[in-house]
């Protein structure tokens, strides 16, 4: 038969991952450290880098906004520079079809 499983907390697992993120040692030493599996490990530092792409801490709201204003001002930009070559094509159209 196989080891019985374990359950873990949800703040034994926070601890982990903050312990992967912060002491600056390997996901493996670390998991070997706290006696759990690699790929356990792994499986919360991947549901934790989910939950922060979804809802960013507070500090990293402000820098996504201040980006995506940033990137709708190049967005309109590079629009405008594709329209410009399309206005004279279409002036040259009429002025043949006269």
């Amino acid at each position: 038969m196989g080891k019985p499983q374990r359950r873990f907390g949800k703040e034994f697992e926070a601890e982990a991952v903050r312990l992967v993120e912060t002491s600056g040692r390997t996901q493996r030493e670390v998991a070997e450290d706290l006696g759990i599996g690699l790929s356990t490990l792994g499986r919360r530092l991947d549901k934790r880098r989910e939950r922060d792409l979804e809802t960013p801490p507070p500090e990293r709201q402000e820098d996504m906004a201040t980006d995506l204003k940033r990137m709708r001002r190049e967005n309109e930009i590079v629009r405008q520079e594709r329209e410009i070559p399309k206005k004279p094509a279409t002036f040259f159209a009429k002025e043949e079809s006269r």
